[in-house]
């Protein structure tokens, strides 16, 4: 089971604050690996990294600014002198201030350009300069596993009536800016993949299925309804998946799609 060991590994979070975030650290340090803990709030990311089983640190990273990213990615060198892994983590999912208009402004013939521009940036953009940065930092060192976290909604469309509550009325709809920027993270890692292959960067998606977050109970049981294993996704339920990709578990993959998702997209 030594291929599953991360042990003298130094792995980039980014969104490591996040829901997932948190049980990724978790997962890569509980396999041995040195974690540098990424997200906006570096206060809390030093937090977090403190309470990591393995030496890990926590930074202000800003994946829409190369500034941030490279800062990040020195520090990380100055403390642990490398980079193995990269886990692409960080992204935006809608959130709309007022209940009582969600419903119209996540309507696609009415969602908002500057919504849909932030979540480019971040999406897409946020993982492009991650990689470009600090991917290009494995590639000197001649290997290396970048995990970019897509989803389901990169590969299917949205169930729109999951958002319905049982009296039939459309809380909101699922808007388009997330299934469009995780279909284009699923296209970078293939990019990515072929792209650097020859110098041993590995570049794998890995698309998680819905998480259970104190969602509304209608939308629990609707997306339970569609789904084999008939329930939501624990958070951590996807920690396997991250250390399998991180290491030498998944030495002869790169470019593919780990769908780790109750059977979601079988049927």
């Amino acid at each position: 089971m030594d291929v599953f060991s991360l042990e003298g590994k130094v792995a980039v979070v980014t969104g490591a604050l996040g829901l997932l975030g948190r049980h990724h650290c978790q997962a890569l340090a509980e396999a041995g690996a040195n974690i540098v803990v990424g997200d906006l709030d570096g206060e809390q990311s030093q937090v977090l990294a403190s309470t990591l089983p393995t030496p890990s640190l926590g930074v202000s990273m800003n994946v829409t600014e190369p500034a941030s990213i490279t800062h990040t990615l020195e520090t990380a060198l100055t403390t642990f002198s490398h980079v193995d892994v990269l886990v692409n983590n960080a992204a935006i999912n809608d959130m709309f201030e007022s209940p009582t208009m969600a419903a119209e402004l996540s309507k696609f013939e009415s969602y908002p350009l500057a919504m849909w521009k932030r979540s480019l940036t971040v999406n897409v953009t946020g993982i492009f300069l991650c990689a470009q940065i600090i991917g290009s930092q494995m590639a000197k060192q001649g290997g290396g596993s970048i995990i970019n976290i897509a989803s389901t909604y990169g590969m299917v469309g949205p169930d729109q009536s999951l958002y319905r509550t049982p009296a039939g009325q459309q809380q909101f709809y699922k808007s388009p800016a997330y299934p469009t920027t995780k279909g284009a993270v699923i296209a970078f890692t293939r990019y990515l993949a072929t792209y650097w292959g020859e110098v041993g960067v590995r570049v794998n998606a890995l698309s998680p299925g819905g998480v259970r977050n104190g969602q509304e109970d209608y939308f629990v049981a609707n997306y339970a309804a569609k789904t084999p294993l008939k329930r939501m996704a624990n958070p951590t339920d996807y920690k396997g998946a991250i250390v399998f990709l991180a290491g030498d578990a998944s030495t002869y993959m790169t470019g593919a799609n780990l769908v780790v998702d109750g059977g979601w997209t079988a049927w």
